[in-house]
């Protein structure tokens, strides 16, 4: 009897430590999916490794780590976490999608196309894996299976102006230009306040001859979008064929403004200042190319050209040697290596090159090896593709396409930025060690007792920011380490509530505001009166609510992007009431009316949400992400005049992208 007894208290026990074990494992899958969807792709990993080695016969751990080895284009290795994750359970189609897309970044097309086929049997509607078939097609130069796959996408979604865009490149690529003129108008129809659409337009006049029209629609992609250096390139273009060779250089000067790692605009604006005799800066430009791309043969020649005219004809020399180890029957570069030489003193090398060119010339008119003579033909356009390596089109500008065929689509993302604007609120502050490096550095945020108790205190200074950045390998370690730490000086000092914000803090940047919340509520226990204890822990809330929507509408554990359509959680007003004792401390605190407005919105309460973000205006006037985020929502109750001034003040003061806002409101008329 008593053995009996034993065996049933051992089996409750085992049951219990098995339950234990199964809600901690969920509990740290469900914290890496919060890393994952704030960017923190290092930490993710580490806790879904986790996950693996506690369950290894799972396979959403290997997805979601797959997901985030993808995000650091760790292709192959994402690649094989979904082999594992497929042969677990191969009746899911994310994995299939995902894969798809490893393959095909990894130029893996045949099985890349095979996995999306295979994601379309268990969801045969998904628009992006249609998307992106369409795009293996194109870049296998299949354009009737592309035609075929992208009409099959149109038929159900039919009102995608992506997949128009894709429809008319395959058009274009099949000189098909009626259909291409088709497809180009439906995707302006249905998204005519994009820049891309008309981008895509004027590429179709272009190719009808209508530059005129062309430019127009540029004229329009630009207004919508000032930022985009692409629609100045092909706006350049456009203007080198109407023989406007001013404005196309204002254009190649302006898109390098915008972006000055641009290879196409480096390039083009080098041939046009060849063509205008602006020799020495063409070659700044090929320089450029060629550091970039040290392989360039066509860049390499046309240096060696400029380099011979301006009297460098040793340097000249060199490049034409380099260009005839990949075209080692290109005339032309045999008889202007032949004059540098004999510029230079090099007689014996002249004379070389000349003898090479005599004898080709006998064996193609003796041997009428036509085919010989017609190895490097130019055609007869007047620009290139990127793509093509003929040397014989070295003096042609890099034609624009509709779309690029290799860009592939995912939903699967978290926070990852791109150069698009979207029309959202500039996000709430928080405080933390590390904050992401600006492209352009905007002005530093600062709050005095903040300040103050950084010079009071001997560890890192705490930051006042609203981009953060995700942590590197060593930085996440370091804050377990310290976690582990401060645990045991809280078993010490259990009434210590610094300590317990500390670890709070920690918790939060390893991405578990579960815990960290559970620190903060012990910490206002002991300090009810600390007005910092309240603003960390509204924004903890603030994020631990965000993740709490991301698995609450994800049935299938998927990332949604950030902003969705639903109303939110009425716990936001949880968040407005930390704030509120905020305020209530320390009234001169502009960052907390900013972020007790951003909730206020959150809520769908503009009009308090206008009041707050004036009150951190009139404490700091500079603030540039207040005037930004009041400027939208007073557009957003009808005052369109008083926001679009409050939008140019925060371009003023450093948000660039405000601008790119302005010209959307005006476009669009709302």
């Amino acid at each position: 009897m008593r053995m009996r007894g034993a065996i049933a208290v051992l089996v409750l026990l085992f049951q219990s430590m098995l339950c234990y074990a199964q809600l901690n494992t969920t509990r740290v899958m469900e914290i890496g999916r919060n890393a994952l969807y704030f960017e923190d792709y290092v930490l993710s990993i580490q806790y879904f490794n986790q996950v693996i080695d506690a369950k290894p016969y799972l396979h959403e751990p290997y997805f979601f780590r797959a997901l985030a080895k993808f995000y650091l284009e760790d292709y192959a290795g994402a690649e094989q976490d979904l082999d594992v994750a497929i042969a677990k359970n191969p009746y899911i189609s994310r994995c299939y999608q995902l894969r798809g897309l490893c393959r095909a970044n990894l130029d893996s097309l045949s099985l890349a196309e095979q996995d999306f086929r295979k994601a379309l049997r268990f969801n045969p509607q998904n628009s992006e894996v249609w998307q992106n078939l369409g795009a293996v097609a194109m870049q296998q130069d299949d354009w009737g299976k592309a035609a075929e796959v992208l009409d099959s996408l149109l038929l159900f979604s039919p009102r995608s102006s992506h997949a128009y865009l894709m429809r008319t490149q395959v058009a274009l690529n099949a000189n098909d230009t009626v259909t291409a003129q088709r497809m180009v108008e439906l995707a302006v129809q249905n998204d005519r306040y994009s820049s891309s659409v008309y981008d895509a337009r004027a590429v179709v006049y272009s190719v009808t001859g209508d530059y005129d029209a062309a430019e127009k629609d540029l004229d329009k992609a630009i207004d919508l979008m000032p930022n985009n250096a692409g629609s100045y390139v092909n706006r350049a273009l456009v203007r080198y064929y109407k023989n406007d060779f001013r404005g196309a250089m204002k254009d190649y000067d302006m898109a390098l403004y915008v972006e000055p790692a641009s290879f196409v605009a480096h390039y083009n604006r080098g041939i046009l200042r060849m063509e205008v005799g602006d020799d020495n800066r063409a070659i700044e430009d090929f320089d450029w190319v060629l550091n970039v791309d040290p392989d360039n043969t066509l860049a390499r020649f046309n240096r060696a050209l400029l380099r011979d005219k301006v009297g460098d004809s040793k340097g000249a020399v060199n490049d034409l040697t380099v260009v005839l180890e990949s075209y080692p029957n290109f005339e032309y570069a045999y008889q202007c290596r032949a004059a540098a030489r004999r510029r230079c003193g090099d007689i014996r090398g002249a004379n070389a090159d000349e003898e090479w060119l005599r004898k080709r010339q006998y064996d193609i008119y003796f041997n009428g090896s036509q085919a010989v003579a017609d190895e490097y033909a130019p055609d007869e356009d007047k620009t290139r593709k990127r793509s093509d390596n003929n040397v014989r089109n070295y003096n042609k500008m890099i034609s624009s396409d509709v779309a690029d065929d290799k860009q592939y689509t995912t939903d699967y993302r978290g926070r990852v930025q791109n150069r698009n604007v979207y029309v959202e609120l500039e996000p709430i502050f928080v405080l933390t060690y590390y904050k992401a490096m600006a492209e352009l550095e905007s002005e530093r945020h600062y709050y005095k007792p903040i300040e103050d108790m950084n010079e009071a205190s001997a560890g890192t200074p705490l930051l006042l920011t609203n981009d953060e950045r995700a942590l590197s390998e060593n930085e996440v370690s370091r804050h377990f380490k310290n976690i582990d730490a401060v645990s045991s000086d809280i078993s010490a000092s259990p009434r210590d509530y610094r300590l317990r914000l500390e670890r709070a803090i920690d918790y939060y940047l390893v991405q578990d505001p579960g815990e960290a919340m559970r620190d903060l509520d012990a910490a206002v226990a002991l300090a009810p009166d600390s007005w910092l204890l309240y603003f960390v822990r509204s924004f903890v809330r603030y994020k631990l609510l965000e993740t709490e929507q991301v698995s609450e509408n994800n049935a299938e554990a998927e990332l949604l992007p950030k902003h969705g359509e639903r109303l939110p959680d009425i716990n936001y007003s949880l968040v407005k009431d930390d704030l509120d004792r905020v305020v209530e401390r320390v009234p001169d605190f502009a960052h907390a009316y900013f972020n007790r407005a951003n909730v206020s919105a959150k809520l769908s309460d503009f009009k308090s949400a206008i009041v707050d973000y004036g009150r951190a205006i009139e404490i700091d006037d500079r603030f540039a992400e207040a005037y930004f985020n009041r400027g939208l929502a007073r557009i957003y109750t009808g005052n369109s005049e008083a926001g679009l001034a409050d939008l140019s003040k925060a371009g003023e003061l450093g948000l660039f992208h405000a601008y790119s806002l302005i010209k959307r409101f005006k476009m669009s008329g709302k």
